[in-house]
C-alpha cells in the first residue's frame, strides 16, 4: 500500500511543496479550505476543478485567484481524460465536488448520481492507478435520522434522501476498492457546516438574506428538526488533519456537539440582526425530512488531535456579518433559490 504519511515525512519541503487537486472548490467549503489553506499553510501548491455548476460561484476565491500557488481549471470530474491528467500532476486530491442540497434531490435526483457517483467514482479509480491519496468529503446524512443516540464510524448507513443515498453509494464504492486494491483513501463525515461563502439556498445564509430584506422565513414543518452546527473554518481543519494523519481505509466523523432545532437557529439570526420574530413563516415540511443527525467525533479528537474552536453564537455572528459586508455574493440570486418549498421547484 502507497505510504503517503511517510511520503510526505521525507519530502523537502524547502524545495517541494505539497501538490494539491481540489475538486470543487468554488463552492462552500471547498473555497473556505483552499483560502485557509494558502493563508496559514507555505508549502501547498492547489490546482481548483470546479464545473460551475449551482452552489459554485468563482467570487468565493477572488482574493485568492491571483495566488501564484492557486490554479483554476473549469472542469468536471466525471471527465476520465481531464482527471487523469490532473490527478497525475497531483499528491493527493480533496473531493468537495458534490450536488449538496436535499432539497433539489428530491426534486431531480439525476445530477446527484452523476456527480456524487460517477464523479467519485472517477477519482477514487485514477487515484488508486495513480498510487495518489484521495480524502472524500462525506456527510452526517449517511446515518439518517437518529432518534436518541450518535453515530460512531461504524454506525449502519440508512440515508433517508436521495442526496445522502448517493453520499452513502460513494462510500460503498471507496470501501470495496480498500478493501480489494489497497486503495489509498480517507474519508470525512461532517455534520451541518455555516459560516462565509455558503450558497444562498442553505438554512442560515438563505435566512440571513431574507431577515435583510424583511421579508417572510420559511421553516419547515414546526421547526423541530434538529441538527448539529459546525463553522467551517474548524472543518477545515479537521480535513487537512485527516490528509496529512489519516490512516488509508478510516472513516473519521467530524461533530461540534452542538446540537440545535432549526426554530431556535433562525431565532439567533433575528436577534442579531434585530429583526422581529413575526419574519417566521412555518411553511410545509419537506418530504422525508430527518428529524435529528447526529456523531460521535471521539475518534478524530482521539487519534489525529482535532478540536473545534468557535462556538456556535461566536461563529453565527460571524457568518452574519460576512453577508451583511458582501451583498454582491448574494444580491442577485435568482428569487427561486429563496423559495418557500424548492423541493417542489
Amino acid at each position: 500500500m502507497y505510504n503517503f504519511i511517510q511520503y510526505f515525512i521525507s519530502t523537502d519541503k524547502s524545495e517541494s511543496n505539497m501538490k494539491l487537486l481540489v475538486t470543487g472548490g468554488l463552492g462552500f467549503i471547498g473555497s473556505n479550505f483552499i483560502i485557509k489553506l494558502l493563508k496559514e499553510k507555505n508549502d501547498f501548491e492547489i490546482t481548483n476543478v470546479d464545473a460551475e455548476l449551482p452552489g459554485s460561484d468563482k467570487r468565493n476565491l477572488g482574493e485568492i485567484q491571483n495566488s501564484e500557488k492557486y490554479k483554476f481549471v473549469k472542469g468536471s470530474i466525471t471527465n476520465k481524460r481531464l482527471m487523469e491528467e490532473l490527478i497525475s500532476k497531483c499528491d493527493t486530491v480533496i473531493n468537495f465536488a458534490a450536488e449538496s442540497f436535499v432539497d433539489r434531490s428530491i426534486n431531480d435526483a439525476d445530477p446527484f448520481l452523476v456527480s456524487n457517483i460517477r464523479g467519485a467514482f472517477t477519482i477514487l479509480d485514477i487515484t488508486t492507478k495513480q498510487h495518489k491519496r484521495m480524502v472524500q468529503i462525506s456527510t452526517d446524512e449517511v446515518f439518517g435520522s437518529l432518534p436518541s443516540t450518535s453515530a460512531t464510524e461504524d454506525s449502519k448507513l440508512n440515508p433517508s434522501s436521495p442526496y445522502a443515498a448517493t453520499k452513502a453509494a460513494a462510500e460503498l464504492l471507496i470501501n470495496s476498492y480498500s478493501v480489494t486494491y489497497g486503495s489509498d483513501v480517507v474519508t470525512t463525515r461532517c455534520t451541518n457546516n455555516y459560516g462565509p461563502r455558503q450558497f444562498a439556498e442553505k438554512l442560515i445564509p438563505k435566512t440571513i438574506i431574507l431577515a435583510n430584506q424583511n421579508q417572510k422565513i420559511p421553516i419547515y414543518g414546526n421547526g423541530s428538526n434538529i441538527r448539529d452546527w459546525i463553522y467551517v473554518d474548524d472543518h477545515c481543519d479537521a480535513i487537512l488533519l485527516a490528509l496529512l494523519k489519516g490512516k488509508s481505509g478510516e472513516y473519521y466523523n467530524i461533530s461540534a456537539n452542538n446540537e440545535i432545532d432549526n426554530l431556535t437557529v433562525v431565532k439567533k439570526i433575528l436577534e442579531i440582526m434585530n429583526k422581529p420574530q413575526d419574519l417566521i413563516e412555518l411553511v410545509e415540511d419537506r418530504p422525508g425530512h430527518d428529524l435529528r443527525y447526529s456523531m460521535n467525533s471521539t475518534k478524530i479528537s482521539k487519534d489525529l488531535g482535532w478540536k473545534k474552536n468557535t462556538n456556535f453564537n461566536e461563529g453565527l455572528n460571524k457568518t452574519v456579518e460576512w453577508y451583511l459586508q458582501n451583498p454582491e455574493i448574494w444580491k442577485d440570486i435568482p428569487s427561486k433559490i429563496l423559495d418557500t418549498t424548492p423541493w417542489k421547484t
